[in-house]
């Protein structure tokens, strides 16, 4: 998803909002808005309404087109981050919340220079509620070997 931050309506709306700073080679550049965007609700909101119908449309899209496949994928997997707080859960057959401690979670998105971790924290729901509301929970404590091995049994299982 993350060709919709080159798409020009995109980046055009993104321009208009935050001005020419956000905007780097034909493309939105993401730490400069997400300080911009969350900064205040207003703008969070106003960002989220902006991509959040292109999100859901492209996944719609992307599923049918592995539908009319001759040989369909047994899984199709999609990474939402804001899922639950998107609504979009109904979409999809089964959910998946992969959770870590909220330290941990903020140790490895400040690894990935990821900007305005608290604003986005606060934006989310809790990793319990998000565990809560999910169809499977996968407890992502450890490397990532272990989380991709953790998340071949349960998409292997789910293939069955």
């Amino acid at each position: 998803m993350h060709e919709l931050y080159a798409s020009p309506e995109v980046v055009d709306a993104v321009r208009s909002r935050f001005g020419e700073a956000v905007v780097s080679d034909g493309e939105v550049d993401r730490p400069v808005l997400a300080q911009r965007a969350f900064a205040t609700d207003e703008d969070r909101v106003w960002l989220e309404e902006l991509l959040w119908p292109r999100v859901g449309s492209r996944m719609a899209q992307w599923r049918a087109d592995l539908e009319r496949r001759p040989e369909p994928p047994r899984a199709a997997v999609v990474e939402v981050p804001l899922l639950f707080e998107a609504g979009m859960e109904d979409v999809f057959d089964a959910t998946i919340a992969v959770v870590a401690s909220e330290e941990l979670r903020a140790s490895r998105a400040e690894a990935r220079g990821h900007e305005a971790l608290v604003e986005r924290s606060a934006r989310q729901l809790t990793q319990q509620e998000k565990a809560h509301r999910a169809t499977y929970v996968v407890v992502n404590d450890g490397t990532v070997d272990e989380l991709d091995s953790k998340l071949s049994e349960l998409l292997e299982m789910l293939g069955s």
